[in-house]
């Protein structure tokens, strides 16, 4: 195995292990794509192994997804559940359309942010997860819309690297009401157009410059995001029942704490 595959290979598993934990799934690729030297042209890799993640994600709940659009026509509780995913997404697409270049351009270009963001999101984290919440909804598709709509203004934080998307949303459920499985829930849903919505336009504002010339790379990366989104996705909801969201934000604190330590040494 040569050394890009290899490469291609532990980001692929890195986006699908925490693309829905809240860890910052783009933090960690950014992050370890500058220590391998790893690069794309025009992001193409960091693009489309997101669509691995967006699959495995389609899969699980693939059941639970056409139950919601056979019912649209008849059933007041699938329209209500496809309204609020469809209220929490709106949020992102403005802030995204408006903000694209900067982000891409300016704050993905920093692995001291990234770091810094990292260990600021594990101490929020770790603060929320302790707070004596009541919890008041129990179900993923039965949140309100303004519920609904105020996770999605506080997911538009993601999209500074290194903040997390489930990270911001699981958050913003917590502080709404929510127990932490539904949080966890509704951030999976919510995912499914934010993350397809980005991918597509990701696609087209790359389209110029988008190389396809590494597709065995990018074919390593696709299927091991999708098997770890997978395996990752089936874990979480019972740990987080549990255990709740601590570990992810040691993990966080000292993850950064390290890649900081790395850049000023000078790596």
């Amino acid at each position: 195995m040569s050394d890009t595959t290899l490469s291609a290979l532990i980001l692929g598993l890195l986006e699908g292990a925490t693309e829905f934990i809240p860890v910052s799934s783009t933090g960690h690729i950014l992050l370890a794509g500058h220590f391998l030297g790893f690069e794309s042209a025009g992001k193409t890799f960091e693009v489309v192994i997101q669509l691995g993640a967006v699959l495995a994600i389609l899969g699980v709940y693939a059941a639970k997804i056409g139950q919601t659009i056979a019912g649209l026509p008849n059933d007041p509780q699938a329209r209500r559940f496809a309204g609020s995913v469809l209220v929490a997404f709106l949020p992102a697409v403005v802030v995204g359309v408006l903000a694209h270049d900067f982000i891409k351009n300016v704050l993905f270009e920093s692995p001291r942010l990234i770091a810094s963001m990292l260990i600021l999101g594990g101490i929020v984290l770790l603060v929320v997860d302790r707070l004596p919440l009541t919890p008041r909804h129990h179900a993923a598709d039965r949140f309100p819309l303004p519920m609904a709509f105020g996770i999605g203004v506080i997911q538009c934080f993601a999209m500074i690297p290194g903040v997390s998307r489930s990270g911001a949303t699981i958050v913003g459920a917590l502080a709404f009401g929510a127990d932490k499985r539904a949080a966890a829930e509704f951030s999976f849903f919510l995912s499914m157009p934010t993350m397809a919505g980005a991918f597509a336009y990701d696609l087209y504002k790359n389209r110029d410059i988008l190389d396809w010339s590494a597709l065995g790379e990018i074919a390593v990366g696709f299927a091991a995001a999708f098997v770890a989104a997978i395996l990752v996705v089936r874990w979480l909801l019972g740990y987080v029942s549990q255990h709740g969201y601590a570990l992810f934000g040691w993990w966080r604190i000292i993850v950064g704490s390290v890649v900081l330590a790395a850049l000023t040494a000078g790596y």
